[in-house]
């Protein structure tokens, strides 16, 4: 087991424009909890501390954050490369170069390759039209950087697929990723039952089948997806299974890449997709939080929730008891406060 986390996930805010029927961190729905700039700086001194080979800025949105390329180009420098993830809203022309200067590679979600789809998945209407003109924006940055011989601008598309929007994934190949000839990367990952995904009634409607997930890790499956885009676009398909975290695939796989998410306000998270922290790095220091949280992944509650989870429902099941158990009562208050998801989002037929 590395001594380190290898990657970093900073949550660098809670605020939000959209209000994601999945999000794991319940964005947009609770405080922003973002820090102060010179705390901020204090995390990120932090981070760099222990020389992460990947950080990923995340939320909420991280392009709210005014911070958020000085945060940026003090990962770089220090020799990490940077991912950053939006949803594309708060897009504007002039942080294009920004991006290309400090970042390694800028990812926009999209969740369905129609507004009908995108828009009820993300909870806002036109959130769908807002992604398409943030990728229009790095579609131009990269092709206008490449023609001056300028730093690239690398970026790609995120899609997380639940069980309504599964049938678009061709879609996205054949329609959505050809408008943007300098996007390199499609990444299409199964949604995990975490966060707002592991309520009641989702697991029921919207986490993938058996079916389906089986169809996400098989290469027939994967080529066609491929043959279906552009050439110059990589296609890959995640049944993100390595995000539950079971302490059998963890022995199995103790040299893999070890992630350490940090929640806006330097709070680090135990488990990457479940409640409860370990401490907070404005107060002690990364190997300190990483052992505990190593400790936390063979407890008896994770290891007695994850040994009958065969499905994703089950998976469903485990979260919930893993994030009421190690959760804050403010968590666990914000959990009893969750709408029951009684129904599957309404699609039409692409």
């Amino acid at each position: 087991m590395s001594t380190n986390p290898t990657s970093v996930v900073w949550d660098l805010t809670y605020t939000c424009p959209l209000r994601c029927v999945h999000c794991y961190s319940e964005s947009g729905r609770r405080p922003a909890r973002k820090l102060g700039r010179d705390d901020m700086l204090r995390v990120a001194d932090a981070i760099v501390s222990v020389r992460p080979e990947t950080v990923a800025l995340t939320g909420g949105e991280p392009l709210v954050v005014p911070e958020v390329f000085e945060l940026a180009r003090r990962f770089t420098a220090a020799g990490s490369r940077v991912y950053l993830y939006t949803g594309g809203w708060p897009m504007k022309p002039a942080m294009v170069d920004d991006l290309a200067e400090s970042c390694h590679k800028v990812i926009v979600s999209v969740d369905g390759a129609t507004a009908e789809v995108h828009d009820q998945v993300r909870g806002r209407a036109g959130s769908f039209e807002r992604a398409m003109t943030a990728l229009a924006l790095l579609d131009q940055g990269a092709r206008e950087r490449r023609e001056r011989g300028a730093k690239p601008l690398n970026f790609g598309l995120d899609c997380v697929v639940l069980r309504s929007s599964f049938a678009q994934l061709e879609l996205f190949c054949t329609d959505i990723v050809p408008r943007f000839p300098e996007m390199t990367e499609l990444v299409f990952g199964a949604v995990v039952p975490t966060g707002l995904a592991s309520r009641t009634g989702f697991a029921e409607h919207e986490l993938l089948t058996d079916e389906q997930m089986a169809q996400m890790r098989d290469d027939a499956f994967l080529d066609r997806l491929q043959a279906l885009a552009p050439s110059s676009v990589r296609v890959f398909c995640q049944d993100n299974i390595e995000l539950q975290m079971n302490p059998a695939q963890i022995a199995a796989k103790a040299e893999s890449e070890q992630i350490m998410v940090v929640e806006p306000d330097g709070e680090v998270r135990a488990m990457t997709n479940y409640e409860g922290t370990v401490g907070n790095l404005l107060t002690e220091p990364v190997p300190v939080l990483w052992q505990r949280a190593i400790d936390r992944w063979t407890h008896p509650v994770v290891v007695d929730a994850m040994s009958d989870v065969d499905t994703m429902a089950d998976w469903a099941v485990a979260t919930r008891r893993i994030d009421y158990y190690f959760g804050s009562d403010d968590v666990r208050d914000r959990i009893d406060r969750r709408p029951e998801f009684t129904a599957p989002i309404s699609l039409s037929t692409p």
